[in-house]
């Protein structure tokens, strides 16, 4: 019940908007041919903006048992260049949003699913969300 209220909170006051953010920049770069890998990790990413309590964001290789190539060397390389390209000021709003969050003790849970975003902005590639029991 506790994770539902905070979901429901989560999405009155910023988690819509961030998920529709994530699902709008997915969509920009799905329309171009370059920016394909890249759509599917910022829709995952948005489906953890939405609700992101009871949920966690681990590398798909500790999911799956065994690494593909988003896990390996090109997983690599398509997060250096996530991060050249955009990776850091999208990271640097969540950080700036989980900051002003934990300034009040009601915000404290915000602050952290603020900072598990700017992590994950760092490096999208390689990574998939999960429930947690």
């Amino acid at each position: 019940m506790i994770r539902f209220i905070l979901n429901i909170l989560w999405f009155i006051f910023g988690g819509f908007i961030t998920g529709c953010l994530w699902l709008l920049g997915g969509a920009l770069l799905a329309i171009t041919i370059v920016g394909l890998p890249y759509a599917g990790a910022a829709w995952r990413i948005a489906g953890f903006a939405f609700w992101p309590f009871g949920k966690e964001i681990v590398p798909r290789d500790v999911v799956n048992g065994q690494g593909d190539l988003g896990t390996g060397a090109l997983g690599f390389l398509l997060n250096v260049i996530w991060f050249v390209l955009g990776g850091w000021y999208i990271a640097l709003s969540h950080l700036i949003a989980a900051v002003a969050e934990a300034i009040t003790i009601i915000g404290i849970p915000f602050a952290i699913k603020d900072l598990q975003l700017a992590l994950v902005a760092l490096a999208p590639i390689g990574k998939t969300v999960v429930v947690r029991r």
